[in-house]
Parts: C-alpha cells; sequence; structure tokens
C-alpha cells in the first residue's frame, strides 16, 4: 500500500506537514478545497489550489492532488487553466480532484450558489467532460446543460494533468470516474464494499470502451492510528474533542464504517484487507494531531 497524508492549515504549516511526507517517503500530498472548516467557523481555511501552487516549487516528488475541489466553487475553465498551470509549475506531478460540494454552510456563508444535489451532479459530470476535452491535445468541443467549449485546441497541454473523482460509490459518481476519471477515491469503507464498488466500476469503464487499469484506486479516512495504546489514546481524545463526540462514540463509528484504526498490530492489518480490496494509495487525514504525531501514525498503518 502506497501512502499520501492529506492536512490543511497556513502555508507554513501545510509545507512543513509536505517535507516531512517526502522525507518519509510518502506518495502523495492532499489539501481539502473547502472556504470554512467545520466547528464554530472561526478555524482559517485558505485556498489550496493557491497553496498547491506553492508546494509545486517547493517540493521535488509528491503527487499534489486537490482532495476534492466544489464544481460549483469554480467553473471548469477556471480548473482547466489552473490545473495545467500548476501541472506545469509541478512538472507533472498535480492532481485535480472534483465532487458535486456538500458542506452547506459554507455556501450559504459566501453566498456561492448552491443548487440542489441532482442539479450538483449534473454540473460535476458536465465539468469531469470539459476538462478530460480541455487537456486532451486537439479540439473536442463539448455543449452541455451547464457548461460549453468551443471547437478548438485550449493550450497549453498539460504535461500530466490527471482528473480525480471523489465519492460514496452511487451509481452516478462511479460512473463518471469510469468514463472520465484517472484516479477515484472512494472513501473508506469495509473492504468486501470497496471491492464491490471497485469492480463495479471497472465493468462501467469496460463497456464505455476505457481500459480499466487506466483508474488508479484510492481511498481516505480520518488517520486514528499509533504503535503504542497510550499515544493511541491521546489521539482519540484530541479527535473526540475535535468532533464534539465521547471517544467510545468516536471508535463505534470507525469500526462500522471500516475506518483503519487502532494501535499494535490492528491499524496495519486493517489496511492490508482495504489493499487486498483493490485500494493502491490511502490519504491519512489528518485535522487535529500536529507534524510530531505523522511518524507513529504511519508507522501503525505499515506496520
Amino acid at each position: 500500500m502506497k501512502f499520501g497524508l492529506q492536512t490543511r492549515g497556513t502555508y507554513d504549516e501545510v509545507l512543513a506537514a509536505a517535507k516531512w511526507a517526502e522525507s518519509a517517503g510518502i506518495d502523495a500530498f492532499a489539501l481539502p478545497d473547502h472556504y470554512m472548516a467545520r466547528g464554530d467557523g472561526t478555524t482559517p481555511a485558505w485556498d489550496n489550489l493557491a497553496q498547491l501552487a506553492g508546494l509545486a516549487r517547493e517540493t521535488d516528488s509528491l503527487t499534489l492532488a486537490s482532495l476534492v475541489s466544489p464544481v460549483t466553487f469554480r467553473h471548469p475553465a477556471v480548473l482547466y487553466k489552473m490545473g495545467v498551470t500548476i501541472d506545469e509549475m509541478s512538472n507533472g506531478r498535480m492532481i485535480l480532484g472534483l465532487g458535486a460540494g456538500w458542506m452547506d454552510e459554507e455556501f450559504e456563508n459566501f453566498g456561492i450558489p448552491y443548487p440542489n444535489l441532482k442539479t450538483r451532479m449534473e454540473m460535476y459530470e458536465e465539468a469531469m467532460a470539459y476538462l478530460r476535452a480541455a487537456i486532451t491535445p486537439g479540439a473536442h468541443p463539448f455543449d452541455g446543460k451547464h457548461y460549453k467549449l468551443a471547437d478548438f485546441d485550449p493550450h497549453p497541454h498539460p504535461k500530466n494533468l490527471r482528473l480525480m473523482g471523489g465519492g460514496a460509490g452511487k451509481p452516478k459518481a462511479r460512473r463518471i470516474v469510469a468514463l472520465y476519471g484517472d484516479e477515484y477515491n472512494l472513501y473508506a469503507r469495509p473492504p468486501a464494499e470497496y471491492s464491490e464498488i471497485r469492480q463495479l466500476t471497472r465493468d462501467e469503464a469496460e463497456a464505455a470502451g476505457r481500459d480499466p487499469d487506466e483508474i488508479m484506486w484510492t481511498s481516505a479516512s480520518p488517520a486514528l492510528a499509533a504503535q503504542s495504546k497510550e499515544d493511541y489514546q491521546d489521539l482519540l481524545q484530541e479527535f473526540a474533542g475535535m468532533v464534539d463526540q465521547e471517544p467510545e462514540q468516536v471508535e463505534k463509528t470507525f469500526e462500522e464504517r471500516g475506518y483503519p484504526h487502532g494501535y499494535g498490530d490492528k491499524p496495519a492489518e486493517m489496511m492490508g484487507a482495504l489493499e487486498d480490496a483493490g485500494c493502491e494509495l490511502f490519504y491519512m487525514q489528518i485535522f487535529a494531531a500536529g507534524p510530531d504525531a505523522f511518524e507513529s501514525i504511519l508507522g501503525a498503518y505499515r506496520g
């Protein structure tokens, strides 16, 4: 299993985390795309694509990922230009992730249009089709209900810009990735369920004339693991405080949803089962713990 790290913070904080990730041999580094952090609304939220552009010049080997950008934040032409720009700045290390958006309060508070879910899913699918057309060399016009791309060859062409779809594996999200995605970030779940969704998507890709092996399979969940019981209990308490739940409820939720967690051999065993189900890279979402905990969490997952 390969690993990625997803975190957030000021630019200095995310740069320090990215430098640690590179030194630890982690393959990918992701930032969430939200205009607000969950909670009381006082935690700052920065523009992730601007931060990723900075990291493109200050890292050497990390794959850089937007995990993921709500389609309603930016027109796909803007996403195309930002994506190919960071792709060039990073020498082909950029993954542009896209989703329908879900955090109601950030749209309400900032006054960003927030159509119903059906419309957002239509926009998500059209944006992925638009982006696939725009980054593919040559003229590939697109004429949709929400977005249109004229019959011309957009420049610049990317070095290696890849498109990621996010979601929970429902039929429409599967179809979008099967048709247009280079990566599916399917949120962590019990391995049998992960394997089933992966196979259904691969079948849809093949039916559409794509090689299903072209789609990389990744996952993510809050990282709650440690090599020792004491360190695990400390992380659990910190995470429970962040989400305003009792530690027992947090553990129950993680167990029910199949999120890799625990201490000792358990985290690595759960990660191995997810890998056997087809997951190739796991993004550790670490928003509560600081860099001093990264090493312990990674060590627990690696085993």
